[in-house]
């Protein structure tokens, strides 16, 4: 929330005390949604969210609002592309009967909203998040159909992904993520991978950042942007832009089969409240890497956003969707 999230929605940014509307900030918020499920030391800022509840204690909420703002541009993303492969792996599960799919740090639950009502029969969706504010809204918001009629239930578990084990994952069809790869470290990717390919059961993981942003018209300034950005990206130990190709690594160690398929955000007119929020955080994640951009950077973001109200600025903002396959597991749903 992601964004996250990512370039788009992945990590938090509170508005800084004294920080004018649309102006850059520079805070940095603990966070462990959405879409994350992230022990809450990760820190996770640059990208439009809001603090909901306490500041002065470590839970630190995404708002649904921004969740909300970025569903329909996250649900035109994904690539469909990477579905029939699917299908085709659960269909042939060993062991038949409903689906049962973990979705990994849900935030307020927009995955399944997305593929159950793509996927046949009947479904129970675990959903994961550090959250419970966010895990009551991906409950209330959740789907009742598969895309045959199936019927499609949800349960909550409220903890750290960090710990998933392939016994966790006993009796799982299926294991889901959306812009969470980024925020990751390649220890836990490892860790991902291992409990996937031990359980065997495959994984779609959706809406990784690819480290490139296309803004229409250009500006000289934009690739100096995306250049902190990245680098605020990678910070610590985070993998960022060097998720897709370390998830791919890491699934291939354990001998799973794995699918890339581009999934960027494309932001025009129609989607400039999304757009606008998205410039306020991806610029302020720059600054707050390297601060002596902060005056060029803010006159940078007054212009980008008077152009995105004029209706006159398009964004392109890439992705990446991962499908890994590992090989079944005897008795494996």
């Amino acid at each position: 929330m992601g964004d996250h999230r990512a370039q788009p929605g992945r990590r938090a940014r509170p508005t800084a005390p004294g920080t004018p509307e649309g102006g850059v900030s520079t805070a940095t918020t603990p966070a462990s949604g959405p879409d994350s499920g992230l022990p809450e030391e990760k820190v996770r800022t640059g990208v439009p969210g809001q603090r909901v509840g306490d500041p002065d204690t470590e839970e630190v909420r995404y708002a649904p609002q921004w969740l909300q703002l970025r569903e329909p541009a996250d649900a035109a993303a994904r690539a469909v592309e990477l579905l029939d492969p699917l299908r085709i792996r659960l269909a042939n599960r060993p062991v038949r009967g409903g689906l049962a799919i973990h979705d990994l740090g849900c935030g307020t639950g927009s995955m399944g909203r997305w593929l159950a009502p793509r996927l046949d029969g009947a479904q129970h969706w675990i959903l994961h998040d550090r959250d419970p504010y966010l895990l009551h809204f991906a409950t209330v918001g959740a789907p009742k159909a598969a895309a045959d009629g199936s019927h499609v239930d949800v349960t909550t578990q409220r903890g750290d992904i960090g710990r998933l084990t392939a016994d966790a994952l006993a009796g799982a069809s299926l294991v889901t993520a959306s812009a969470l790869l980024d925020v990751l470290t390649a220890e836990e990717i490892d860790r991902l991978a291992a409990a996937c390919a031990g359980a065997g059961v495959p994984a779609l993981l959706t809406l990784s950042v690819a480290g490139r942003v296309d803004l229409t018209p250009a500006d000289p300034m934009d690739a100096e942007i995306t250049e902190a950005f990245n680098a605020h990206q990678r910070r610590g130990d985070l993998l960022g832009p060097d998720s897709v190709t370390a998830t791919c690594e890491a699934f291939a160690r354990y001998d799973a089969t794995v699918r890339v398929h581009p999934s960027p955000w494309r932001l025009g007119p129609d989607e400039a409240a999304l757009t606008a929020e998205w410039l306020r955080g991806w610029v302020g994640a720059a600054v707050e890497q390297r601060p002596e951009l902060a005056e060029r950077a803010q006159a940078y973001l007054e212009s980008r956003l008077a152009a995105c109200a004029a209706g006159e600025l398009r964004v392109v903002v890439h992705h990446s969707d991962v499908l890994a396959l590992p090989h079944p597991v005897g008795g494996a749903a």
